[in-house]
C-alpha cells in the first residue's frame, strides 16, 4: 500500500493519495477508505479500481492535522502498512492508521 503527500501552494490543503496494490486489490471487488476525514462512513469514499486491480483514492485534507483511518475491503478491514504510525481503535480489537498531513 502507498500514501502520496502533495502539498498545494498557496492552500491550507495537502492532496493525499490513497493506493491499495494489485495483488492485494485483485481478489476484492470494492474498497473504501473509512476515516476521521468522512465520520468513518464506510460509503462516503470508495476507491476506483485501476485496470490493473489496484485501487485509488485522492483526498484534500486539512494541513497541520493527523487523521486516523483504515481500508475496506470487501467487508475486511486492513490497514496501510505505510501510514505515518498506528493507534489503537477505541474498540480495543486493533490498530488504526495514522496519516500526518
Amino acid at each position: 500500500m502507498s500514501i502520496k503527500k502533495q502539498y498545494l501552494k498557496g492552500k491550507p490543503v495537502c492532496k493525499v493519495t490513497f493506493t491499495i496494490p494489485k495483488g492485494m486489490g485483485k481478489s476484492a471487488r470494492n474498497a473504501y477508505l473509512v476515516g476521521d476525514f468522512n465520520n468513518w462512513d464506510a460509503q462516503t469514499s470508495p476507491m476506483k479500481q485501476r485496470k490493473d486491480g489496484s485501487f485509488e483514492l485522492s483526498m484534500n485534507l486539512e494541513k497541520d492535522r493527523e487523521y486516523q483511518f483504515r481500508y475496506l475491503l470487501d467487508n475486511t478491514w486492513e490497514n496501510d502498512d505505510s501510514a505515518d504510525r498506528y493507534v489503537p481503535t477505541p474498540y480495543g480489537d486493533a490498530d488504526n492508521s495514522v496519516v500526518v498531513v
